[in-house]
């Protein structure tokens, strides 16, 4: 059975029917956590209400965009942790559609700490940002110190999510904290819709048994985080005290070990990996090689990851294989 740190507590998951809110849903309800979903299933942002099919009856479902206020109010009322994973996660569509990134990621999240401040002020935050926010590494492996430089509005965007929940919590006393996510994969990550990052293009080809094809000469360096480690990252940082009077933090949360693109693209279809160049928009908003410097959350909560890449992989392609027709266009082979 597992460990119920979160028995009785009261848990908001906003962006809960997606990739990694959904995985965080199926870990609260083992934890015995009273939780809440909102979401607005937006299109292209990979919300399905398949991913918590297993767990539906012991939740309260709200299909809402987070800054509607009036169905956020009644989502919010006596929440103790709050997990704010709501958003668009592509980059390239960022590029296409700004000023849809903007109100995603930027508006409706500033609409929602509002929300926030009037019905559960007392409530943590624990808000998924990004690694995108640094843009092109200048020194490896990147520290929360490492100047912030966004490459595409994205990052922009969730660079001034960021600086909201900072306010929100300098100014209002509400404990929050910002992890930034390196790239995380495995079970439930939508590979029906488009620019949802590499990892999602890769497996899905994998599944269909075509090549994978990369961007460049592949020394690109990834450190790839699967998804039952990054829930562990935000159960823990939804319940361990602050590790001082200031009622925020912002923490880098990385995977195992830096990868290729190549070693990454050869783990999942052996040499069956094409390289080719970089269409215009991609190589103008690529960053080049990234790995996270985690060592201020690991010394914060003791979290480690435990899933290396080649085990992850195998479980998630299980996963795939076994829910085919609810996650990939065409036949698994």
């Amino acid at each position: 059975m597992a460990e119920q740190r979160y028995k009785g507590i009261r848990v908001l998951v906003t962006g809960g029917l997606g990739f990694i809110g959904s995985n965080l849903v199926h870990a609260l309800v083992r934890e015995g956590a009273e939780v809440t979903v909102v979401d607005g299933l937006i299109s292209g942002c990979g919300g399905d209400e398949y991913n918590v099919a297993e767990v539906r009856d012991r939740l309260r479902v709200i299909i809402a965009d987070i800054g509607d206020r009036e169905a956020v109010s009644v989502a919010l009322a006596d929440q103790q942790v709050i997990f704010n994973l709501a958003g668009e996660v592509s980059h390239s569509m960022s590029i296409s559609c700004p000023e849809r990134d903007l109100r995603l990621n930027a508006l409706a999240q500033l609409r929602f700490l509002e929300s926030c401040r009037v019905w559960a002020p007392q409530a943590r935050i624990v808000y998924a940002s990004s690694r995108q926010i640094y843009g092109r590494p200048r020194y490896l492996p990147v520290d929360e110190r490492h100047p912030v430089d966004p490459v595409d509005f994205n990052g922009v965007h969730k660079w001034a999510a960021e600086c909201y929940h900072r306010l929100q919590a300098r100014l209002y006393d509400q404990p929050t904290v910002v992890l930034r996510l390196t790239n995380v994969y495995g079970p439930r990550q939508s590979l029906r819709v488009s620019c949802q990052g590499f990892i999602a293009t890769f497996i899905a080809r994998a599944l269909r048994r075509e090549p994978v094809l990369v961007y460049g000469d592949g020394s690109q360096l990834r450190d790839m985080l699967y998804v039952d480690d990054v829930v562990e990252a935000f159960l823990l940082a939804g319940l361990t005290p602050l590790p001082s009077a200031e009622p925020y933090l912002v923490a880098n949360v990385g995977g195992p070990r830096p990868m290729t693109l190549s070693e990454i693209a050869r783990t999942l279809v052996g040499d069956d990996v094409h390289y080719v160049p970089f269409p215009a928009i991609s190589a103008r908003i690529d960053i080049g090689s990234y790995h996270s410097d985690d060592r201020l959350f690991r010394a914060w909560t003791g979290w480690q990851p435990r899933v290396d890449f080649a085990e992850g992989i195998v479980r998630t392609l299980e996963f795939y294989r076994q829910h085919a027709e609810h996650y990939l266009h065409g036949a698994v082979n």
